[in-house]
């Protein structure tokens, strides 16, 4: 189109400067630029930007404030498209093959992970909330791996030790339904043992650990024989099929009954260990002489813990101990995979990070001992020996769930009969014992006041709740530092139980001992004494 008669023609950047108003920029025509009339502008090729006069530079703190919002704020607008785009293309494909046979699964999946929304303030939209959360995390996940392989010092990573397993040793009983279970004695012989003790091992464990650390000499000291044995499916142990905290508790007195062991014995529980100990307590007391306790284990989900002994326990624990809490109880098909990629990977491994555990230092001064970790070792290559996750995965459900008994019913409190009016009357008035049923033999439990694996607030809740057991407070003690290698624990331990020592039983003793048995068994009561005496003085008058 030609230009209008009379009109001032004009350069395309006059003319574009028409259209969108003063922006601050200038064009360069290619002539040479006066450096003082820029004031302040800055030139770059053939245009500039102006810049305030005498303007400072952003802090590098705000600099990175800003970013990091930024940086947010994308993300956000990010997870909320990619959600409206995938809603948009499910709803627009209803009719899809593909939809319909994912919509049932996909919902039972959110229904079971809709506890994970409790994590999430009240105020954000799950459906919104959770695609951030995901976007975020594999960034951080990303720059996180790309600041360690930035690193000059490179660091050299040693290929994991490839976990060792014996030839099988173990002795062997068969019990009564034909399974076999692994045993291993130690101290004195059965015939010579003052006190008998049997202990179930925890979770990861053998029978193999025993006490860790217990000397011989002590043991014989004592008079002690203690007597350790392979759970089901653990170590060279048939698994049970159905097993519970009941079986558990039978295959512990077949076991003492197979050995010979015909007087009351001890029960030891340590950790997780101690919920076999627990049920036996519960199933066998008359079988009992006493109850051993240390850092012992409690169901977290026990509906007798209170609100604050809860929150106590809960908050020692990591977030991977936490997780695996969870997948026990909700998810078990789950631990599976991890036990595969950590313990029963065939190398060897952390105890904190198999056990996703966080240690204080006097735990953590004992893991870095040669011995600890050439006992630790030993004992995981044989609790993995069958290399089959069932038995670890029912140890960890049996551990969260049901146990068929609370503790509180390890001592239960006789009711009064309400028809003895006059015994109520009596009891009201005069400071009458109370009356128990149960277990009521001793219980002595042993507690390290810095254990974040067995928190303090366990053994307050046993304190609460089985109102017959001594607990013992050990202060600057972690899980492991009071109860394996530590020779003045293990004395203080077995003064406590037992008293003075004095060693095993001689022969002597012992013929002593059961001749004095068979007597009283054979004793002609004291009644029938008397029926015969008046029946002899009766013949005599005749």
């Amino acid at each position: 189109m030609a230009a209008p008669v009379g009109a001032t023609s004009m350069t395309w950047h006059e003319e574009l400067a028409t259209l969108v108003g003063d922006t601050g920029i200038r064009y360069s025509t290619g002539d040479p630029i006066d450096n003082n009339q820029l004031h302040g502008v800055k030139t770059d090729g053939y245009f500039g930007y102006e810049e305030e006069k005498g303007g400072t530079e952003e802090p590098w703190m705000d600099q990175i404030k800003g970013f990091a919002e930024s940086t947010a704020e994308m993300m956000r607008e990010l997870g909320r498209g990619c959600w409206d785009i995938a809603r948009q293309s499910v709803q627009g494909a209803e009719e899809s093959e593909f939809v319909k046979k994912m919509r049932g699964p996909l919902s039972e999946a959110a229904e079971k992970l809709s506890f994970l929304n409790e994590y999430l303030p009240e105020d954000k939209e799950p459906a919104q909330a959770w695609p951030v959360v995901i976007s975020v995390f594999l960034i951080a996940l990303l720059v996180l791996n790309i600041g360690s392989s930035s690193n000059e010092t490179p660091t050299v990573v040693e290929a994991p030790k490839k976990m060792y397993i014996a030839p099988p040793s173990a002795t062997r009983i068969q019990l009564p339904d034909g399974r076999h279970l692994a045993y291993l004695q130690q101290g004195v012989p059965p015939e010579l043992a003052r006190f008998n003790m049997i202990m179930p091992h925890s979770f990861l464990s053998s029978r193999l650990a025993g006490i860790p650390g217990m000397s011989l000499t002590l043991l014989e000291e004592f008079g002690v024989q203690l007597v350790t044995y392979d759970l089901p499916g653990f170590g060279e142990s048939d698994p049970h099929p159905e097993r519970n905290l009941n079986t558990s508790a039978l295959d512990m007195l077949h076991l003492a009954n197979s050995l010979g062991i015909s007087e009351k014995f001890w029960v030891v529980g340590y950790s997780g260990g101690a919920i076999h100990a627990w049920a036996a307590a519960r199933y066998i007391p008359d079988n009992l002489a006493g109850v051993a306790m240390f850092a012992p284990m409690v169901n977290p989900y026990d509906m007798s813990m209170n609100k604050e002994e809860r929150r106590k326990t809960w908050e020692k624990w990591s977030a991977g101990r936490k997780f695996m809490y969870t997948l026990a109880r909700k998810f078990p098909s789950l631990l599976s995979f991890y036990y595969r990629k950590s313990f029963l990977s065939g190398t060897q491994g952390q105890l904190e990070r198999w056990l996703s555990v966080l240690l204080m230092k006097k735990d953590k001064l004992l893991l870095e001992e040669p011995v600890f970790m050439e006992f630790w070792e030993k004992d995981v290559a044989e609790s993995v020996r069958q290399g089959d996750a069932k038995p670890f995965i029912e140890e960890s459900v049996i551990q969260v769930s049901d146990w068929g008994f609370t503790l509180s019913e390890i001592q239960v409190q006789k009711q009064k009969d309400g028809r003895r009016f006059l015994s109520l009357l009596k009891s009201l008035f005069s400071p009458a014992e109370k009356e128990w049923t149960g277990f009521l033999g001793p219980i002595h439990v042993w507690q390290g006041m810095d254990d974040t694996v067995v928190p303090p607030s366990m053994t307050d809740f046993v304190r609460r709740v089985v109102p017959g057991a001594t607990v013992h407070t050990l202060h600057g003690e972690g899980h492991f530092s009071y109860f394996c290698f530590c020779d003045k624990c293990h004395r203080q331990i077995f003064s406590t139980l037992f008293g003075i020592p004095q060693g095993p039983l001689t022969i002597q003793q012992e013929i002593a001992e059961t001749t004095e048995e068979l007597t009283e068994e054979t004793a002609i009561p004291e009644e029938m004494t008397t029926e015969v005496t008046a029946i002899d003085n009766s013949t005599e008058q005749e």
